[in-house]
């Protein structure tokens, strides 16, 4: 049995994690770290990593980059490997990421769920056939709580997209005023309100015609199913940094 540590175990992620954990014949959650209290979860929540006294395999982060640098403190000093499912780092965050994971596996990315990471590729893909000759454009829609914009899925999308032109196309994040004409960039709109779990919208518009290719997430126990799948995946892993494409093979 794979023991899990859920960093965030009272949010609403952490909560579908431990749920579905507790139906789970192969990985259990032992303990949480979290400032509060989820009343529905039997194992000890522990206020900082520091105070973990439990023996884990793998922890699953659905927090806030707040908690990254004693996170990665403690993965790194016990060799616990780490699914770092939240969003919003800085680049300096991510790049202390990608140190980190020299020392011990960690697995990142922006969308855990496997219809998103078809939809990376199929982007990836329209790009390329496309060309120059169609914009692009993302539309993100989340709940009114989301605290971050544009989501880490939407910059993932644009940067799939953007594989395509060598990365030379710059993202502008909204539109306002006398903007003048569109340049070559790729345009990323984010909206928030109500309970929207996560939609997103990838428009290539050509003349004439406009190809859209979406996702609509109506759950948030596809993230969740997602992140307890790479956490089975990479306990026991060595050190790397890996994400949805090492877990779904060839996809």
């Amino acid at each position: 049995m794979i023991k899990v540590l859920v960093c965030g175990v009272a949010g609403h992620m952490g909560r579908n994690i431990t749920e579905m954990l507790a139906q789970d014949a192969e990985a259990e959650a032992v303990c949480g770290v979290d400032l509060h209290e989820n009343e529905n979860f039997k194992g000890k929540i522990y206020p900082s990593f520091g105070d973990v006294q439990e023996k884990v395999d793998v922890v699953i982060d659905f927090s806030s980059p707040a908690c990254l640098e004693s996170e990665m403190a403690y993965c790194i000093k016990n060799n616990v490997p780490a699914v770092i499912a939240a969003t919003g780092y800085t680049e300096k965050q991510l790049e202390y990421i990608k140190e980190c994971a020299r020392k011990v596996a960690i697995f990142r990315t922006a969308n855990f769920s496997v219809g998103v990471n078809l939809l990376v590729k199929l982007v990836k893909e329209a790009a390329q056939f496309l060309g120059e000759s169609f914009d692009i454009e993302i539309v993100e829609k989340h709940h009114n709580l989301k605290k971050d914009a544009p989501s880490g899925t939407a910059l993932m999308l644009a940067d799939s997209a953007n594989s395509a032109f060598a990365e030379k196309k710059p993202y502008v994040c909204g539109r306002e005023g006398m903007t003048g004409a569109r340049g070559r960039e790729i345009g990323i709109h984010a909206v928030r309100g109500g309970t929207i779990v996560g939609e997103h919208d990838v428009l290539f518009c050509g003349e004439d015609e406009i190809i859209t290719l979406s996702h609509s997430a109506r759950s948030k126990k596809v993230f969740a199913a997602g992140a307890i799948r790479a956490a089975k995946w990479l306990a026991g892993k060595p050190a790397g940094l890996y994400d949805m494409k090492d877990v779904l093979g060839g996809l």
